[in-house]
Formats: structure tokens, sequence, C-alpha cells
């Protein structure tokens, strides 16, 4: 999402790097290139003005010119301004007394019965006991869709098709939740295609009846600034206490994400970052910023591999490590760990200076998903005793594999040169020794 921003206020910060002591004039240059940064990112014009302010307040004072890096000073400047922009990491209040509620309320389209599951699992890795109450009973086949994706995770749930009023339903599911000694029950309330009077009444009726703790509005962060001011229209109406971003992995611009909370004083406390059930995560502020300014997110890196990584599996790799023992089906599970950290794109941002990295090597993340897949049907298309020893796979042997795969001896070739230099990547690793990378130290 923050793609295309990021690429921008990166150029404007080599170009104050290549400078030594800053004037006030190169100062105001490189600003006015970050305000038309952010406004074509579409953040919200009076937010850009007031971030601006703050940043050339700070970066013509003292504490640049006194910087022994003037330029590094600068860009601490921003990643801090932008932090307090974006605000307070959103945590959700679930202290007090069992079970609490948090309702979920948003436009149609915004994503909100599948944020309804994704919370659900979070919270319920986090040790909680969720229960999901289908309250949407105007679009078509969302009840089918909550019930589904409850299954599917097996958490528990109540609905009642789409005959019974959604405040009625919300009423009952408390209580059966309650009943069940559930400790979080998410309310899936109905949306509209936009804010209306009936909507609003009939939300109003479900917070009366049930007394949530959080009433979080779901928004897609694709609609651009309308996100922001369908954001001031329910927090007005309703009263909100949250925010959840949907949709932050698509190619909006993402000014949305940097203006909301900025407009509506309302903290942003998760982000939906892609299809699968469990592409969501918390909003921290201080790693969007990073992420923003092209410094990367190891934090979220490491935490999204720590719930990917079987813990037991990485054992034995080790250990195969350490013998040279290291074989196709090995290569085939670690792929196949990444490929559930999510898109190699959205991995690569996350490194500092992966950004630039993909620029470089003009990386398209639909062609390396297409790589991914072929080198997996590749490796299934081989005997146990060929993914055991390659060196088998003769011509003939790799004619077969080709034609399993529907891929080419060329293709063969490469994937087996790949892993070759893997196996000796690995074994030097394995020997302890730190292998000699080309280009480095020159």
């Amino acid at each position: 999402m923050f793609e295309s921003l990021s690429d921008r206020l990166q150029d404007v910060f080599d170009q104050l790097g290549r400078k030594g002591k800053l004037t006030e004039e190169d100062v105001n240059t490189a600003l006015r290139e970050v305000r038309m940064a952010l406004l074509e990112a579409d953040v919200n014009i009076k937010v850009t003005k007031d971030f601006i302010k703050r940043v050339q307040e700070r970066s013509i004072g003292a504490e640049v010119q006194k910087a022994l890096k003037p330029s590094q000073q600068v860009i601490k400047i921003v990643h801090e301004e932008l932090m307090e922009t974006l605000g307070e990491p959103g945590r959700l209040n679930l202290s007090g007394p069992s079970p609490r509620v948090i309702m979920l309320v948003g436009l149609q389209g915004s994503g909100k019965t599948t944020t309804a599951a994704k919370l659900a699992l979070m919270l319920r890795r986090d040790g909680r006991r969720p229960w999901l109450v289908a309250g949407d009973t105007y679009r078509p086949a969302a009840v089918d869709q909550l019930v589904t994706l409850a299954k599917q995770l097996s958490i528990p749930y109540h609905e009642e098709g789409t005959s019974a009023s959604p405040p009625d339903i919300c009423e009952r599911g408390l209580k059966e939740a309650k009943a069940a000694g559930a400790s979080v029950v998410i309310l899936d309330t109905a949306g509209r295609l936009q804010i209306d009077d009936d909507m609003m009444r009939e939300l109003a009726e479900i917070r009366k009846r049930t007394d949530p703790a959080e009433v979080l509005l779901v928004a897609d962060a694709m609609t651009g600034q309308e996100a922001v001011r369908i954001a001031e229209g329910f927090n007005e109406k309703v009263g909100l206490t949250g925010l959840i971003l949907t949709k932050v992995d698509g190619d909006a611009r993402g000014g949305a994400a940097i203006s909301m909370r900025e407009v509506t004083g309302v903290p942003i406390k998760y982000m939906g970052t892609g299809e699968k059930i469990d592409a969501f995560e918390p909003f921290h502020p201080d790693r969007l910023a990073s992420r923003i300014l092209g410094m990367g997110d190891m934090l979220s890196l490491i935490e999204r591999a720590e719930q990917t990584f079987d813990q037991h599996e990485a054992e034995k790799l080790q250990k195969k490590l350490l013998s040279n023992d290291f074989t196709l089906d090995d290569f085939l599970k670690q792929l196949q760990q990444v490929k559930k950290m999510g898109p190699i794109g959205q991995i690569l941002d996350m490194l500092p200076g992966g950004g630039r990295l993909k620029q470089q090597i003009n990386f398209d993340n639909e062609d390396a998903q297409k790589q991914m897949k072929r080198v997996e049907a590749i490796i299934y298309s081989m005997t146990p005793s060929e993914r055991r020893n390659p060196r088998l796979l003769n011509a003939t042997r790799k004619r077969r594999v080709a034609a399993g795969s529907g891929t080419s001896v060329q293709d063969i070739n490469q994937l087996l040169k790949q892993f070759r230099e893997m196996q000796r990547l690995m074994k030097t690793i394995g020997k302890g020794r730190m292998p000699k990378i080309p280009g480095m130290f020159r």
C-alpha cells in the first residue's frame, strides 16, 4: 500500500544525505517534496499541513543544526512526527467482567464478517475464549459466511438466520455466550451501502442492549479519503472506540491510514494485511512509520516467522544442516513455510532496504509466486529417491520430471543449480564459517 509513498520519501532523503551541513533552503526544498508525496498518497490536506509544519519547525531548529549528521536527524524527526500522526498503539479494553463485547460496525464490502473471524482467531491465540454472533441479516449470505468461518476455525457462534431483528439476535447471542463461559463476544452487525438513519438507530439499539466494551469500525483502506469521512460519520452517530483497517495489502495509496487517527481522534487498533484468515495484525505506529520510510519492520517479520515456523521442524532442519544432509524435501518444506508468512513482496518490505532491493531487481510479486509454484511442481514430480539424491536425475529422468510438472529441462537444471548453491551455503554455515558473499567488503 505505501510503496509509492515510501519510494518518494526515500528519494528525498537520499538527496538530503548527499549534503553535509543543511541550510534552511535545503530543508524547505526537501519538505516541499515530502508534502507533494503525502498529498499524492491521498493523505488529508489538513493532516499534511500540520505534519509539515511540525517537521519544519524542528528541522530548522537547533537539534538539526548541532547534529553530527543533519540529514539523518531530519529523517529521525520525520519518523517521530509520522508516529505522532499515526497515534498511540490501539489496545483492546478487555478488562472487567466476562464476557466483554466487541461490536464491529461498517459499510457493506469493508470485510467486516471476515474481520470478525480474524479477530476471534487472534484473541484465541492470546488465550481468550471468543464467541461469534451473526448479526448481519441484510447482506445475502453474511450469516452463512460467518458460520462457515467459525466452523473452519472451531470457534463457537450464535446465529438465527435472517428473519429475526439484529438487536434481538445480538442480545440472545450474548446470553448464550455468557452461559457457555465465553470471555469475549464479537458482534458482526449489519452494514449498508451508505450511512443512513435506520442503520444508525439499529446500531444504537444493539449498543444499548449489549453494552460493548469496544465499538470498532471496519474500514476499507482502498477507499482512500472516503474511509476517513465514513469514520467521522460513524464516530459522530454511534461513538467509536477504535478502527480496523482492511485491505492494507492492496494497491491503494495509503493516505487513509495516515489520516484517520488524526482526523477522527480514534485509534487504529488492527490491520487486515491479506485475504488469508491469519493475515491480521495489531497496529503498531512505530513499525508502520518505519515501513513507510523504508526502514523495514524486523519485529513484525520475527513475530510472523514465530507464528508460522514449526519449532520441532526447525530443530530437525538444524540437525540436518550440521550433518550436511539437506535434501530437496527439506528445501520444499522451507519454501512452503515461507509461503505461509505471506507474499514475498510483503516479506521484503519488512527488511531494511527491501523496498529499494525490489526496485533494483524489478521485483514482481505475481511472478515470484508463479516461480515458487513451479519449484513445488518440479519437486513433487520427482520420486522420493530423486529428492534425497538429485544426482540420480539423468537426462531421461529430467525429461520425465519436466513432463510431469509442466516445465522444461532448463527449469529443472536451474532449480538443481540453486539447490546445490544452497547446499554449499548450508554446509559452510553448519561448519560455523561465515560464507564469502560476492560483492561484499570490496
